[in-house]
């Protein structure tokens, strides 16, 4: 598996992972080439997007982590990064998660953020493990979303 910078060739895998998430999950969201260029690939506040690919270069998942600015729909503190997983329904259980975050953990590092906030819907339970599992802790929670919240720079993992 290789982890690296999502580009703006990568537009169209990514599309095609969103889709396939909402076949499985029945949760629309936008899913276009524009979008993901526009919100993911070159977004002003980005961080940090990377894409996990197979070895024929297939894109498995990817994740984004951009910089809360102020007055972001989330509601999270300017300082914080902001972070989206988005993992094919075929490459689940296979360790892309946990990769995509060493990188998105080493970026935050070295932006300096202080912490990571992931907004989750509720009744997403695979996104709530993960995002648990990867070292993050439920602070708030209100009509149907949990947002967990990751320290970056010590261990978060329980």
């Amino acid at each position: 598996m290789d982890i690296r910078s999502a580009s703006l060739d990568d537009a169209a895998g990514m599309s095609r992972v969103l889709r396939e998430i909402i076949a499985l999950t029945g949760r629309e969201r936008p899913n276009d080439a524009a979008f993901i260029t526009a919100h993911y690939i070159a977004n002003p506040a980005s961080i940090r997007c990377s894409i996990a690919a197979d070895e024929a270069g297939n894109i498995l998942g990817f994740q984004s982590l951009v910089e809360a600015i102020a007055g972001n729909r989330y509601g999270v503190p300017m300082g914080w990064g902001i972070i989206g997983t988005h993992i094919g329904p075929r490459a689940h259980r296979r360790g892309v998660g946990t990769a995509l975050f060493a990188a998105s953990r080493a970026a935050a590092m070295q932006a300096r953020l202080e912490k990571i906030d992931a907004y989750i819907g509720a009744d997403n339970v695979s996104g709530l493990r993960y995002y648990e599992a990867m070292g993050f802790r439920t602070y708030r929670e209100t009509d149907g979303i949990v947002q967990k919240m990751f320290v970056v720079g010590r261990e978060n993992v329980a």
